[in-house]
């Protein structure tokens, strides 16, 4: 029975990444398949998820031309005049943009004292520094995952009650979203050193 359950801990993670990488495939591919098997005629199982990785490198393309980049200025300007939608395009734009454009916010994971008494901290990341806007002084802001879940909660918090720690942010996120099972390969990041 020992050795059915090491099978199962070994086979059910692989298992599940492979099921929801499959399960999005079909659904971008099925999607894509409606609107193309009328202008193009029956096609193969792929083609529609290939089409949009095509489409995908070629609008990432056109978008850093100097015709795309002030047709998204245009674009930008023009949402942030609508109400409701102005936020939440300019939230999951700031969103994508920390996460995968070239200024990365999830880039500086810092352990944070929520209570000096019982000596308690967490772990997130640091995303802004400067919070003169908001009126605040001496204070950050520093963004908590949540353990088994896609979420979060931004907390502005006493500079000095944040230590900058030396690891690599991809795994301090997977330690957080695991619950803190997924464990660390132990290595520093060279150069970094606590607040």
């Amino acid at each position: 029975m020992r050795y059915f359950f090491q099978g199962l801990l070994f086979i059910a993670p692989l298992a599940v990444t492979a099921l929801i990488l499959y399960s999005l495939f079909l659904f971008i591919d099925n999607l894509l398949r409606d609107i193309l098997e009328p202008i193009f005629g029956k096609i193969t199982t792929g083609i529609g998820f290939l089409m949009m990785i095509l489409a995908l490198i070629l609008i990432g393309y056109f978008a850093q031309t100097f015709i795309g980049k002030p047709f998204k200025a245009w674009f930008d300007r023009l949402l942030s005049k609508i109400p409701v939608l102005n936020i939440l395009y300019s939230a999951f734009s700031d969103l994508f943009t920390s996460i995968l454009g070239t200024e990365k916010k999830f880039n500086r994971p810092v352990l944070v004292m929520v209570n000096p008494d019982a000596n308690l901290e967490k772990l997130g990341f640091l995303t802004e520094e400067d919070l003169s806007f908001l009126g605040e002084k001496d204070k950050v802001a520093v963004y908590f995952p949540h353990s088994y879940n896609f979420s979060g909660e931004l907390f502005i918090v006493p500079s000095h009650q944040v230590r900058v720690v030396a690891l690599h942010s991809a795994d301090v996120m997977k330690f957080i979203v695991s619950g803190g099972v997924s464990g660390f390969a132990h290595k520093k990041i060279a150069g970094k050193s606590g607040k």
